[in-house]
Order: C-alpha cells, then structure tokens, then sequence
C-alpha cells in the first residue's frame, strides 16, 4: 500500500463554512478527476476533542491519511469532509463531569439546542448537498471519541440523510437511539479505554439490538482510547461503508 508523508495533507482543500456570523474551518478531499457535473459518495468526518481549534489543519490528524492512500482513493473516489469543531464548543450536547478517582463522567443529552459547532456543521452538511457535485443516496458519516458522540448525535438530528454509518469510541444516550436504529452503523470501542469507557458504546449495541437493529461492532480487548488505529486499520471499513446505498 502507497502511503504518503504523515505531515502531508495538502491534497485537502482548506476552506471555511460562515453561519450566523460563526465560522466552522473545514478540508475537503475531493476525488482524483472530480467532475462538477458528476455524482459521487460524500464522506463526513468529526474529530476528537483533542484536534479542536481554527488552525484548520489538526483535525486531519487521525483519519486524514488514510483517505489520501493511493488505494483509497482508487479504489473509493468520494468527496471527504474533515470540519474542525471551535476550541470552546463540542460537536455533541453532553456533561463531562470529573470524578474524585481522575476518570470522568459522561452524561448525554436527549433532544436539546445543538450547539455551535453542532450548529455548524449541520449547516455545512446542507451547504455541500447543495453545492458539491453529491450522490444523494450515498452520503455517510464517521467520528471517534467526541466525533463519535457527534455521529450520533448527527444521525438522529438528520435520521434520513445518511446511507451508513461508523462511530469511534463514542457514546448517546440510550433514548435517542431509537432515532437511528435503522442506520447501517459499525461501533468500535478498545475494552481498556480509561477516557470514554467502552459501556457507552455497549449500551448502544444492546439498545440498538433491542430495537430490531443489527449494528456491526467491534470491541479491542487490548486498545484503550486511541481504538482508531485498529479501527482504520480494519481491511473491510471502507468497502463495509461505501457499500451501503440509502434506499
């Protein structure tokens, strides 16, 4: 497999999505030879807390590789769509409360205002199916640890836009699973993850099974919270999403 340089993401267009006087920085990849006129997949992708900010570059850290793989690229010609969510806001609404033993508690909303970078991005999601040359029937949406939580917070918040679906390290809260519980949705988690515990992920499986789904997941007995190399490390990801179309 060619891979190029870990530092070297110019191949993602850098651009900035304005909504409300609020400015989302995002990269988009677009496939070798695009054709405005044409039609093709479109991939969104939510960071982690940890690549927040406006640099307009860190959000490529986990992820952006592997979409500029020769391979990939060949293989998968889609547009991919890395926004990075402001330093002061969350891609989803939920209470990350500490507790006394350093680990940290996760209580997730039902229903709710999004917030701004929620705000944002679904914006930017209404601008690209505009304005980008889409396949409206092949639209999905990816993320890990607070990218994760926003995947499912997307997906219930626009329950018929997407063809599938997967969520890294995330977690919901169980009530609004019901949203999405049609979704063709993979879920990896490491079963040593000292940042999000891994229970979040389970309990969306479970809920998800309960409700008639058959959620594809993954559990890392080994992985603590950086789950993600193994997850894109996963030979049948990409052929997995991009072979779901919405009927």
């Amino acid at each position: 497999m060619t891979l190029v340089t870990a530092q070297d993401f110019s191949a993602f267009e850098a651009k900035r999505h304005i909504h409300q006087g609020d400015t989302l920085p995002y990269r988009i990849l677009y496939p070798e030879g695009y054709d405005p006129e044409g039609s093709y997949p479109v991939l969104f992708f939510l960071h982690g807390a940890g690549e927040r900010g406006n640099d307009n570059e860190k959000q490529l850290t986990h992820g952006g590789q592997l979409f500029l793989n020769e391979e990939t690229r060949q293989g998968f010609p889609a547009i991919v769509i890395f926004p990075q969510c402001p330093s002061n806001s969350y891609w989803s609404n939920v209470d990350i409360l500490p507790q006394p033993n350093g680990s940290r508690e996760f209580q997730f909303s039902t229903g709710g205002t999004p917030t701004v970078a929620m705000q944002l991005f679904l914006s930017l999601v209404d601008y690209i199916m505009k304005k980008e040359a889409v396949d409206q029937q092949r639209v999905y949406i990816g993320g890990l640890s607070m990218g994760g939580m926003g995947t499912y917070e997307t997906l219930r918040r626009k329950p018929q836009l997407f063809a599938a679906a997967f969520a890294i390290c995330g977690g919901d809260h169980t009530s609004n699973v019901a949203k999405y519980a049609h979704m063709p949705l993979w879920i990896f988690h490491g079963e040593q993850d000292d940042v999000v515990p891994p229970t979040h992920s389970r309990v969306i499986v479970y809920e998800l099974q309960r409700l008639g789904g058959t959620p594809k997941y993954t559990f890392y007995p080994e992985a603590n919270h950086n789950s993600w190399d193994a997850a894109f490390a996963e030979p049948d990801l990409l052929p997995w999403l991009f072979g779901h179309v919405k009927k």
